[in-house]
């Protein structure tokens, strides 16, 4: 790829790839920080709706604060980019708009906000990233497929365990295996019941929001990451909400396997994830029964087979970004993104839910996550998690029930729910072509 070679020309040009982000929390900032110390890549603009966070960014950064211009207007960004300024916006929508910026990079976590940016990127031909993973679970096909139409790149991030994942997958695939498992370790245990309230304190002191860490604690996280690199792969959760078990590494070749071989699998070609040593990285299952392939590996590796693992000890998060920017904008290249609904995130009650009532989204004391084969999530009448935020409950919901299109009611006015009914009509024409 020599991405490195071509960043180091575009440096010598005094023309460094202008990056846009959008949300400037945790991830954002520090996708910043990284972008600052690669030559030949540089940040122009952040957008969030605290501009103080994009401010003090810069300041660490050690841009002057004469240097940063705080505006809504465009022909103002324009002219302070054009000028060697940088520009700071509560609006995220400017950021799609300005002829300097090359790519965006969403960041928010939020679904309704990631769909909005990511499609207004895609109708000005520019390349967005995506570390909105939940963004892309709930209308990512239809977004990879207008960015495809319109000749532009709609991308999920490297960093982020789908983008990892995708790396392990096709290097598997590009030397001749069969891909039996493909999944992410998760550092703790998942708690269905915690709340932002019950995790501030942790919160704070590792600098995060609480519906995130929430979300992470709760599993729903884990879900929309893993539905996330079975819609780019075709593989599939084996069972509503995967297996999760404790495996060591060791142990993979034999428990991560089909139970006809004496592991867990009902079926070949699944998603999962792990709480064992293998945490934080992410691995891959393969199989060959190919002799010459099995004698290879025996003479580099040791292992007999015919199930392998492949796996990487670490995902680096927003650290990892920059090399999603650079294939999009030097290469014009997708580092993962949702081909087909293979995978649905549906939304369960986290506490029993009275009619009436409005539930928080993804991250609150309202609901959680779980991956579901899609055609088993549409049958059921299942509600997105994307589209669930501020929707009202029509009947009674015990603890631990799905919520469906019988008992509850998505809030039709948010652009996430328009666009995704606009993707289940281009699914199901789809499956009728």
């Amino acid at each position: 790829m020599e991405l490195v070679r071509k960043l180091q020309r575009r440096e010598e040009d005094n023309h460094p790839v202008a990056v846009g982000i959008v949300g400037c929390g945790q991830m954002g900032s520090g996708l910043a920080h990284a972008i600052g110390h690669i030559p030949g890549m540089t940040v122009k603009a952040i957008a969030d709706i605290d501009p103080s966070r994009g401010i003090n960014t810069f300041l660490e950064m050690k841009r002057a604060k004469d240097d940063i211009l705080i505006t809504e207007n465009l022909g103002q960004a324009q002219d302070a980019l054009d000028s060697g300024r940088v520009v700071v916006t509560p609006d995220a929508q400017l950021l799609t708009r300005l002829d300097s910026i090359e790519a965006n990079v969403e960041a928010t976590g939020i679904p309704d906000v990631g769909a909005r940016i990511a499609r207004s990127s895609i109708e000005n031909r520019k390349p967005i990233v995506m570390l909105n993973v939940e963004t892309d679970v709930t209308v990512g096909v239809y977004l990879n497929h207008l960015a495809r139409k319109a000749g532009s790149i709609y991308t999920v991030a490297s960093g982020d365990e789908p983008g990892v994942c995708k790396m392990l997958y096709e290097q598997a695939r590009l030397m001749g295996f069969e891909v039996i498992c493909l999944g992410k370790g998760k550092n703790n245990p998942i708690n269905r019941e915690m709340t932002p309230d019950a995790c501030a304190k942790e919160a704070a002191s590792k600098g995060m929001n609480p519906k995130i860490l929430t979300s992470f604690i709760d599993g729903t996280k884990t879900m929309v990451e893993m539905a996330a690199v079975s819609n780019a792969t075709g593989l599939l959760p084996d069972v509503p909400g995967m297996h999760g078990l404790k495996v060591e590494l060791d142990e993979f070749v034999r428990t991560y396997i089909p139970k006809a071989d004496g592991g867990v699998f009902e079926h070949r070609g699944t998603v999962d994830y792990s709480t064992g040593k293998i945490a934080p990285g992410v691995f891959a299952v393969v199989y060959s029964d190919e002799p010459r392939m099995r004698r290879d590996m025996k003479f580099i590796t040791k292992a007999t087979g015919p199930y392998y693992l492949h796996f990487r000890p670490y995902h680096l998060c927003d650290l990892e970004t920059p090399q999603s920017v650079a294939e999009a904008v030097l290469l014009g290249e997708v580092t993962i993104a949702s081909q087909a609904m293979h995978s649905e995130v549906v939304t369960i009650a986290k506490r029993r839910l009275k009619a009436g009532e409005k539930v928080g989204g993804i991250g609150s004391a309202d609901i959680y996550g779980l991956v579901y084969p899609y055609q088993q999530a549409k049958s059921l009448g299942a509600v997105p998690i994307g589209v669930a935020a501020n929707g009202t409950v029509r009947q009674n919901i015990s603890k631990g029930d799905l919520l469906t299109q019988e008992n509850f009611a998505p809030d039709t006015t948010t652009y996430i729910y328009r666009l995704r009914k606009k993707q289940d009509a281009f699914v199901d024409s789809q499956g009728r072509a």
